[in-house]
C-alpha cells in the first residue's frame, strides 16, 4: 500500500526520479539527494510504513530484507571498511520524511561521532 502524498512512495512509483541502486518486490534503494558523506543512500520498504514505531509483524519480510541487503549495497557503493546505518523515528528522532527509511553512510575516511550533545 502506498500513500499518494508521500515523496518516497512517489519515488517508488517512478513519479519522482531517483538514482536507483537496487529494487525488488519488497524494498527500494537510492542515492540521497543531499548526501552527508561520500557514500549516502537510503533503503526503504515499498509498503508505506510511516515510522519504525508503526512497523509490525506484517512488515517483517521487508524489514529483514533491508537489513540483509545493506551490506552488499554498501560494499558495492565503496564501503569496504565499514559504514553507518541510521533509522530516525518521529519528531524527537528528527525524522523528516514519514516513510520508514534507513540511511546508509560511509566513505574512505572514518565518520564523525554519531551524536554530539552540548552540555
Amino acid at each position: 500500500m502506498q500513500d499518494n502524498d508521500c515523496i518516497f512512495c512517489k519515488i517508488i512509483s517512478g513519479k519522482i526520479p531517483s538514482r536507483k541502486l537496487y529494487e525488488d518486490d519488497l524494498i527500494y534503494a537510492f542515492h540521497d539527494i543531499n548526501p552527508a558523506a561520500p557514500v549516502h543512500f537510503l533503503i526503504i520498504p515499498k509498503s508505506h510504513i510511516p515510522t519504525l514505531s508503526d512497523a509490525s509483524a506484517a512488515h517483517e519480510a521487508a524489514l529483514g530484507r533491508m537489513l540483509a541487503k545493506v551490506g552488499e549495497l554498501a560494499r558495492e557503493a565503496g564501503c569496504t571498511d565499514g559504514y553507518r546505518t541510521m533509522i530516525n523515528c518521529g519528531r524527537v528522532g528528527r525524522q523528516e520524511v514519514y516513510h520508514l527509511h534507513m540511511h546508509v553512510v560511509g566513505g574512505p575516511d572514518p565518520l564523525p561521532p554519531m551524536l554530539v550533545f552540548e552540555r
